[in-house]
């Protein structure tokens, strides 16, 4: 009778385990937060929307430079003292910046946003077209001479 041994499994599942949970392993390092967000283009507009949970509008900044709008903000760990009984934590905490390229002539001062329950909704106005302008040739007329026949 063969005895097999599981040991290098056991091992395996102690290398990979000690990469997420593993004393002096700081899990939160492997795990980088980045928040979903939406953009949906309508007639008129651009709406961006992020889950962002557990973050207040003081946790988040937005800015638009040139055609560039960027999403930026921190959310914090709650507590991570072992002896509160925490046992695993899985949820990402940290920074997190996103961004985006919008059409040129965006007007900044149009652009509002608002924060509801964990959800932050950005309104971007669509830039006005620019229609061709048509330009007169001036003098396209013929012009007649008066004068007498001598």
């Amino acid at each position: 009778m063969t005895i097999v041994r599981w040991e290098p499994l056991r091992e395996f599942d102690r290398l990979f385990n000690s990469v997420f949970e593993g004393p002096g392993t700081d899990a939160r390092a492997l795990r980088r937060w980045m928040p979903p967000m939406d953009l949906v283009e309508s007639t008129g507009e651009f709406v961006l929307r992020a889950d962002l949970p557990g973050l207040s509008e003081a946790d988040v900044k937005i800015e638009l430079e040139d055609s560039t709008l960027t999403v930026s903000g921190e959310r914090k760990a709650e507590t991570e003292n072992e002896r509160d009984g925490y046992l695993r934590v899985e949820r990402a905490t940290g920074t997190f910046q996103r961004s985006l390229t919008l059409p040129k002539g965006v007007d900044p001062e149009a652009v509002t946003a608002s924060f509801d329950r964990g959800v932050l909704e950005v309104r971007i106005p669509k830039p006005e077209q620019r229609k061709p302008r048509r330009i007169e040739i001036a003098g396209s007329e013929p012009k007649t001479l008066e004068g007498s026949a001598a």
